[in-house]
């Protein structure tokens, strides 16, 4: 018989540390993204502060857990420098959540590696549900609103001298409009992550005459291949013919600049970051009526919420999306002003209830009850 392994009794911080040598291994595979690998690092160093640093991690019990958590809710949430903006004395009950999967994968391979005899998480009380109100900057816009963003980008002022007041101190070096119309585009036709788009390379674009696509490197490593339609292949060739070149040429030593597809003003590769500021900035353009605080994974919803309304299955949208699960899809489908009215509207038996006459439903005396749709 072979024996069972030994259990290695580590330090938190020891276990945390090996740990998130082995997250960053898999970052470089490819098979954990740069912002999952970062968010793991945050909160399992966050875990080893909460837990204390010298503590054996086999002696941390589901208690011990259910007081880390506990004390992770109550703190602050520093994302949000403008009091204004926070949601809450402490952290959202999502946030914590969150934190909660982050520690449930390290405890997973701490008994997998025999650091734990067994994963503390199972006596750990179960998570929260979040309660609160979908986010109005993370839901989906409307078409109408969705087509006014688009014809903001479209728009977009070719100079600072036609540029709105607020935007007149604008360089003439600074305005890549053709950059944000196609940013805004791709957000809102094809819904990528953000995280996608801004590590989008140019040689991932097949760009043919009958058929121009995009091969999206997504989570985990995989990869799915999209088709842009012909608006949005013009809108990439104006900008890889007329804009890329001269924001290129501004760093030409730089290899991942020669790289990238989006190309700051100074020839850098724009980061997620930067692709929020100029949605914001296309935001800030729109019509009164429609202008709403709208993030790029809103346009990911967009894109699956109207191409659902649309009739179409929710398998390609998830194929689209990069989803694993049409489950997953499921959570982004949001709901679209007048679209309950309209299904009911068209219901498969709205015309055949107008056909049965007022008095069908009007029992005569000694008649036998009977319903007009048998």
């Amino acid at each position: 018989m072979v024996a069972p392994p030994r259990l290695e009794r580590l330090t938190v911080a020891r276990a945390a540390e090996r740990y998130l040598s082995a997250v960053r291994v898999d970052a470089v595979r490819g098979v954990l993204s740069p912002t999952t690998e970062r968010s793991y690092a945050r909160d399992i160093t966050e875990l080893v502060t909460l837990l204390g640093a010298d503590r054996i991690l086999d002696d941390v019990t589901g208690e011990d857990l259910d007081d880390a958590l506990v004390r992770y809710q109550a703190d602050p949430d520093g994302r949000y420098a403008d009091p204004e903006r926070k949601p809450g004395p402490g952290r959202s009950t999502a946030t914590v959540n969150r934190f909660r999967q982050s520690v449930r994968r390290f405890f997973s391979h701490a008994a997998r590696q025999c650091w734990v005899q067994a994963d503390p998480m199972q006596w750990a009380s179960p998570p929260a549900k979040s309660r609160g109100r979908l986010r109005v900057e993370r839901t989906a816009l409307s078409a109408a609103a969705a087509g006014a963003l688009l014809s903001t980008v479209q728009a977009a002022p070719a100079n600072p001298g036609t540029a709105p007041a607020r935007h007149a101190s604008r360089r003439r070096d600074q305005v890549l409009s053709a950059r944000d119309r196609l940013v805004v585009a791709l957000l809102l036709v094809l819904g990528p992550r953000v995280s996608e788009l801004a590590r989008a390379d140019v040689a991932d674009f097949t760009r043919e005459p009958a058929e121009t696509r995009w091969r999206i490197i997504g989570k985990g490593g995989t990869h799915r291949t999209v088709a842009l339609s012909p608006p949005l292949a013009e809108a990439l060739e104006e900008y890889l013919t007329a804009l890329r070149p001269r924001l290129a040429a501004r760093r030409p030593d730089d290899p991942d600049a020669q790289r990238a597809l989006l190309l700051s003003w100074r020839g850098r590769r724009i980061d997620t970051q930067a692709i929020r500021a100029l949605l914001a900035r296309a935001v800030d353009r729109m019509p009164d009526v429609y202008r709403r605080p709208a993030t790029p994974h809103a346009l990911r919803h967009t894109t699956a919420t109207l191409l659902v309304a649309d009739g179409w299955d929710v398998k390609v949208v998830a194929e689209l999306l990069g989803h694993a699960s049409i489950a997953t899809t499921g959570a982004y489908l949001d709901r679209i002003d007048g679209e309950l009215a309209a299904a009911i509207r068209t219901h498969p038996l709205a015309a055949a209830l107008q056909e049965v006459s007022p008095g069908a439903f009007v029992e005569s005396p000694g008649a036998t009850a009977s319903s007009p749709l048998a």
